[in-house]
């Protein structure tokens, strides 16, 4: 059977001096945002997700947003270089993660810089943001170790936001989700439907039909819902603060055979 294992890392105290780059800097609280933390673990745990706590990385700010460290494809973890050098710390503990659990472990080597939130997967077909964090010889070296595996590597621009996933993400069935004003070119996805929120472009495929997403878009919860979907609400208001969405915090791994 496919796996349900979702990679998480506990909040640190340098919390509050996490990157911001898009967004006008406000000051979160850091023990509110270990309490939502709890919460958004709990909800995976609740919807039959395994959770593997990462190593905390208690200097690095930025450390709990562990989607940028890794790229999952099948059981292939390409361990990233982040594009903000501050963040490059975080990835030896997601390193060691992986490979306990058995992945196949590649590497984006220097020149290449590429962060995980600029990467959305739909079955076979991997976008990959290229803005600000992720530069020309990371998205090739991607490509290098994915497309031997099947993967077919798109990139697109990104522009608007700090990663390809602050724009969109995708729903069960492939259709891509995204708030116009973010987005560089909805007309590159084959299935485009527009959220009335910035943050209603954000799900988290649970299973089953089911969705996480965050408490700040209850209209794109509303319009989902309508759409036949089961809506799992989780407040991360503090790490909204730093950019942060419900995709930043986990790494889902499905394609673990154990």
């Amino acid at each position: 059977m496919p796996s349900k294992k979702a990679l998480v890392r506990r909040p640190g105290p340098r919390l509050a001096e996490g990157l911001v780059t898009h967004i006008e800097r406000e000051q979160p609280d850091v023990d509110l945002a270990v309490e939502q933390w709890e919460a958004y673990v709990a909800a995976l745990r609740a919807h039959d997700w395994e959770t593997v706590e990462v190593e905390p990385a208690d200097d690095c700010p930025d450390a709990v947003f562990v989607e940028d460290t890794v790229v999952m494809y099948r059981n292939v973890a390409v361990i990233t270089r982040p594009g903000a050098e501050a963040r490059r710390e975080e990835t030896a503990g997601v390193e060691e993660a992986v490979a306990r659990l058995g992945c196949s472990v590649n590497w984006i080597w220097e020149p290449g810089t590429l962060d995980g939130g600029d990467v959305l997967k739909i079955d076979d077909t991997v976008y990959v943001g290229r803005g600000g964090r992720t530069n020309a010889a990371g998205v090739q070296q991607l490509r290098a170790a994915l497309e031997p595996l099947g993967a077919r590597v798109v990139t697109v621009p990104v522009s608007k936001v700090l990663h390809l996933k602050s724009a969109v993400t995708a729903l069960p069935d492939g259709t891509v989700l995204g708030h116009i004003p973010n987005v560089d070119q909805p007309s590159l996805f084959p299935r485009f439907l527009p959220v009335p929120e910035e943050s209603g472009s954000h799900v988290v495929l649970l299973g089953g039909g089911r969705l996480l997403m965050a408490a700040s878009a209850p209209k794109t919860a509303e319009l989902l819902t309508d759409l036949g979907h089961e809506v799992v609400v989780v407040d991360i208001s503090e790490f909204e603060k730093l950019e942060g969405c419900v995709t930043c915090l986990s790494v889902r791994l499905r394609d673990l055979y154990v």
